[in-house]
């Protein structure tokens, strides 16, 4: 294997620290609602979800009806905060600069909020016009479904098995390997937890970092290894 065609980067708590943003916001609001959850948990069990899914998941798990204006006043709350608050993750730009395969973002976030955090930090020139969100194919498209990452690949003409995906959740890296694509898990956003880098490598990451001046490497030493599948 010559390299990778494509690397196709989740965007929220892999290029951007936001997911830590997010669960702060979200228990906040659903511990309000009556389903108390910690920032702590909020990360363990729900990042790279979208809030949708998020409140239809603990809808199935507790009988406590969630309000349909706790996803408007949870959006808006975030964007607040996100164009406030949100940093680019240490060594995304040392790893992008040492990658010279192509790259995309694949992100269930809005293409209104990528483009405002992008933006914010720097980095949206780095991937533009290749920043593609998930809730743009379809409500019922968005991760752990694979259509982002192959909607990802198909715009390059490449095909998923030559492709390499980093990712920092679960239904993330079940959305990159449901598509046929490999892995390497990342843990060094803010909302990192103490079994997250195990729990990624269950879900399929054939690897984990948790800086991402390791990036480059890593993704040398995979290109070298075929054995993948």
């Amino acid at each position: 294997m010559n390299g990778f065609d494509l690397i196709l980067f989740d965007c929220d708590g892999v290029l951007v620290d936001s997911e830590i943003i997010a669960a702060k916001v979200e228990s906040k609001l659903l511990t309000e609602a009556g389903y108390p959850i910690s920032v702590e948990e909020m990360g363990e069990r729900f990042a790279g979800m979208t809030w949708k899914n998020i409140l239809l998941s603990i809808e199935q798990e507790v009988d406590i009806p969630l309000s349909a204006s706790l996803i408007d006043k949870s959006e808006q709350l975030l964007d607040q905060r996100l164009a406030r608050e949100v940093k680019i993750i240490e060594g995304v730009a040392f790893a992008l600069a040492r990658l010279d395969a192509p790259r995309c973002i694949c992100s269930n976030s809005s293409a209104h909020r990528l483009d405002m955090m992008l933006t914010k930090v720097g980095l949206k020139q780095a991937f533009a016009p290749h920043i593609y969100s998930a809730k743009d194919l379809g409500a019922d498209r968005v991760k752990p479904k694979p259509d982002i990452f192959l909607h990802g690949a198909s715009q390059f003409g490449v095909s998923p098995g030559r492709c390499l995906v980093v990712e920092d959740s679960v239904h993330g890296v079940h959305a990159a390997r449901a598509a046929g694509m490999r892995v390497v898990g990342f843990t060094g956003a803010s909302h990192t937890y103490p079994s997250h880098a195990d729990k990624l490598t269950d879900a399929g990451a054939e690897t984990v970092i948790s800086r991402m001046t390791d990036l480059p490497g890593v993704v040398a030493a995979m290109a070298e290894w075929e054995g993948a599948f």
